[in-house]
């Protein structure tokens, strides 16, 4: 008797969207594995953005599936596909930045717990110590008071991160965690997130233009030119396709 195998944790299939007749996605196939971290690399405008934007419910292809565990997500709305397990965090952190960072939490955890209301106490005491645990994941405990207006944009991005984190996923979907920061806070910044998911058990998919980030932090590199997958397969062989090279890596 032949055993049941796993699906993949995400698996895109044939997908397909044009923009005024630029294909932004064209026969796309792509998976990720449980526990696994995955870059999608490639020149601006070849539609990496795009993919993210239809495995998370923001855009609806013209073909093909999107499954999470098995599960067609392909035409569910941004909030029910959080709730079913993936977490967006943005290029530019999406945060109430004239509230503090742990009231961003607790917002996030309610909203999650689909029990937020308006006129309902949002500061409860098992919010607040979920989003201090999260903090302190992500190594932001002391700034936990602030305003995130004020923080440093590294910090921002972080923050931004935790906020994906309070949504309870198994996989996040990150648009260039590191764009805007110095060349020190980049390696920090993906020293804490990636720490942060491997204690979660969480996968991760993003966009990154550094190559030493992919190089350094992803287990399998995606190459994405013209709206189509190029290359992909370990961050040390990819790199080093002339193709890639030539393509990407030269502009990227």
């Amino acid at each position: 008797m032949s055993q049941t195998q796993t699906p993949p944790l995400l698996q895109a299939s044939d997908l397909e969207i044009a923009f005024g007749g630029v294909r932004a996605a064209d026969g796309v196939n792509l998976t990720v594995n449980a526990g696994e971290f995955v870059a999608i690399i490639g020149p601006n405008g070849s539609g990496k953005t795009t993919f993210l934007n239809i495995c998370t419910g923001y855009l609806k292809p013209t073909r093909g599936t999107v499954r999470l565990e098995g599960r067609d997500i392909t035409h569910l709305p941004p909030r029910t596909i959080a709730r079913q397990g993936i977490a967006r965090a943005f290029q530019i952190p999406q945060l109430f930045t004239d509230h503090t960072l742990i009231d961003n939490l607790m917002l996030s955890i309610a909203a999650r717990r689909g029990i937020w209301q308006a006129l309902r106490p949002l500061d409860r005491p098992e919010y607040r110590a979920e989003a201090m645990e999260l903090l302190q994941l992500l190594g932001l405990e002391k700034s936990a008071g602030a305003m995130t207006g004020t923080l440093p944009e590294g910090l921002r991005k972080l923050a931004d991160i935790t906020l994906a984190f309070a949504l309870n996923p198994r996989l996040l979907v990150l648009d260039e965690p590191t764009s805007g920061v110095s060349s020190i806070e980049r390696f920090e910044i993906m020293e804490t997130l990636m720490r942060a998911a491997r204690q979660r058990g969480l996968s991760a998919l993003f966009v990154e233009h550094d190559m030493e980030i992919v190089e350094k932090y992803a287990d399998r590199v995606v190459v994405w030119n013209a709206g189509s997958v190029m290359a992909e397969g370990r961050p040390a062989e990819v790199l080093k396709d002339p193709r890639v090279i030539e393509s990407v890596v030269g502009v990227a």
